[in-house]
């Protein structure tokens, strides 16, 4: 790797070109966006909004990611962020359990639609019947945890 700029381990080195291509795509970004979209369902059913609110923080990083990544696909995801997240955050922030949820269905119908249009109509996303057993999904008083 004369020449070329490299990163170091104590396992080998690595080259700049390398170490892009090991950058996720959107293919393993999803899957983290589709988790958290889960999550945050319900958490907002719930009334944990805190926790709404963060995973919808968690989904415009991933989007973030994805737009560097994958910049032929940025404009998707901005339209994503700014349309169907946006609104489900002035829901949150509101506290609005039916605003929320109206806004949550569009942008599951727009994720859809987004996938068709970026040529994979095969995925179609669907919120999962059963909340996550893992978190606890409703309020939390400051300073205090389960």
């Amino acid at each position: 790797m004369d020449g070329e700029l490299v990163g170091r381990t104590r396992h080998g080195e690595l080259s700049l070109d390398q170490l892009a291509e090991l950058q996720p795509g959107l293919g393993q970004l999803m899957p983290q966006i589709s988790q958290r979209y889960w999550i945050l369902y319900y958490a907002a059913r719930g009334g944990n909004w805190a926790l709404a609110h963060y995973q919808l923080r968690g989904i415009r990083g991933l989007m973030r990611i994805g737009e560097t990544t994958r910049p032929k696909m940025a404009k998707f995801l901005r339209a994503f962020q700014e349309g169907h997240l946006g609104a489900i955050e002035k829901a949150i922030e509101a506290r609005d359990w039916a605003d929320f949820e109206k806004a949550y269905g569009e942008g599951i119908k727009g994720a859809n639609s987004y996938h068709a249009t970026t040529g994979h109509p095969e995925v179609v996303w669907q919120l999962p019947p059963t909340p996550p057993e893992h978190l606890v999904l409703t309020p939390i008083q400051e300073g205090k945890s389960e």
